[in-house]
């Protein structure tokens, strides 16, 4: 499976990244990870590449690694459909005091716009 995985500055992104990684080693999955743009999140760009790259390597597996530039949903989405990526990974969503999902913007406009089949982790 040709597998895409958004990465943003998340603590969320960094658990997507760690599954993924498991996933990948298990299933032999061919892994591309796209470090995007979160001008709110805890960690830069640089930073989520260098942890990726890292935990990649660490892990044995041999990924792509590539940061996306512009709009963070609309650079994911894009990626997706013209690499034919069999699936779009992303990690996000919190729990409200009530136990319902909340979804940041990005993740929300992936998951409407995306035409990839995408896996949530959260």
């Amino acid at each position: 499976m040709h597998v895409l995985l958004g990465l943003g500055g998340s603590d969320e992104s960094m658990k997507a990244l760690r599954r993924t990684i498991d996933r990948t080693r298990e299933a032999g999955d061919d892994l591309t990870v796209a470090v995007i743009e979160k001008p709110e999140a805890d960690r830069a760009p640089e930073e989520m590449a260098h942890q990726a790259e890292k935990l990649l390597s660490e892990a044995g597996v041999d990924a792509d690694v590539k940061r996306l530039e512009g709009d963070p949903g609309s650079a994911l989405v894009d990626l997706a459909e013209h690499g034919e990526f069999d699936q779009l990974v992303i990690g996000g969503g919190t729990e409200s005091p009530m136990g319902k999902i909340r979804l940041g913007g990005i993740t929300e406009f992936v998951l409407l716009n995306a035409t990839t089949t995408v896996k949530l982790i959260r």
